[in-house]
């Protein structure tokens, strides 16, 4: 029951998810002009895909251990599981983790090592301090989620010959609207939290912005932040090629509009857990969706290990 528990103060079943979307992000978004059994096969990159989901799962460990009064009131059946490991337990278990990674983050690179310990510091920042604080919480959060992928980007920026570094800067374009998508949909799932947790936010001193302004405005925020994803999928469809992936956009954008009217329509804390889920499935169909950029890279690769 206790490694159970410890399971679900992780969040292990996050993490399978993470790993599958940072190698379909390497294979199919930022570095395309590469082998995808390279990819695969490349041992440097085993190690920063495994140090960024060891370090989200540190992050989930301190994350609960901050919040395990607020999640006892918000969460209580998953809050009586995680409180069968020790806070004592969960810290040593916290440390070991963050050791690891830097031994890892040490062993590939110098700016590897700076990266996650930065990573490491931020998550322990987020947790400790800026979550209790309106929108600023709810941003950090987003883009703590999104940075695992930056170290991938970096890790293939920096092992660029210098002629091909113009023609990557280029591609940053794409990048970067693939991460701002991303980061939109995360962002938006914070705030709809926010709504979801109300009742142990105000019991436990969080100022967020439903608890400083009101429900209405919290809406009005996200509203406009769902708008905002229209310019990120106009330029992914509209001026780049992102193969059959934009089926999975033109059906997010529908979703969004149902999700908005629901938005208006919800009060209680189900509908706002049904809003929320739905944002979980927008974004784990995302990272399956990748393939759909060019599923010819996985036939070429299975060809390749048949070949084998």
């Amino acid at each position: 029951m206790k490694i159970i528990s410890l399971f679900s103060v992780v969040r292990g079943y996050n993490i399978p998810v993470i790993i599958l979307a940072q190698y379909l992000s390497a294979i199919f978004i930022l570095a395309p002009e590469i082998r995808a059994l390279d990819i695969i096969l490349d041992f440097n990159l085993f190690l920063i895909v495994f140090a960024s989901s060891v370090t989200i799962a540190s992050g989930y460990i301190i994350n609960n251990f901050y919040d395990s009064q607020k999640d006892l009131i918000n969460r209580p059946n998953k809050s009586m599981l995680d409180r069968l490991v020790s806070r004592s337990t969960k810290l040593k278990v916290y440390f070991s983790l963050n050791f690891l990674v830097v031994l890892i983050a040490s062993f590939i690179s110098w700016r590897a090592f700076l990266f996650f310990s930065t990573y490491i510091f931020l998550i322990w920042f987020y947790s400790h301090k800026v979550k209790k604080y309106p929108f600023i919480g709810n941003l950090m959060a987003a883009f703590l989620a999104v940075l695992p992928f930056f170290a991938i980007l970096l890790y293939y920026y920096t092992r660029l010959p210098l002629y091909e570094i113009e023609n990557y800067k280029n591609q940053f374009m794409v990048i970067s609207a693939h991460a701002t998508f991303l980061f939109l949909l995360l962002l938006i799932r914070e705030m709809i939290k926010d709504l979801e947790n109300i009742t142990g936010d105000l019991a436990n001193n969080y100022r967020t912005i439903p608890i400083l302004f009101s429900e209405n405005a919290s809406k009005k925020f996200i509203t406009a932040l769902t708008l905002a994803t229209i310019v990120p999928v106009y330029i992914l469809i509209e001026i780049y090629d992102v193969g059959y992936m934009d089926i999975y956009f033109y059906v997010c954008l529908i979703v969004l509009i149902f999700f908005l009217l629901y938005l208006w329509k919800s009060n209680k804390k189900a509908q706002f857990l049904l809003l929320h889920n739905v944002l979980k499935f927008l974004i784990v169909a995302g990272v399956f969706c990748i393939v759909l950029i060019n599923p010819s890279i996985l036939w070429h690769g299975k060809k390749i290990l048949l070949s084998i």
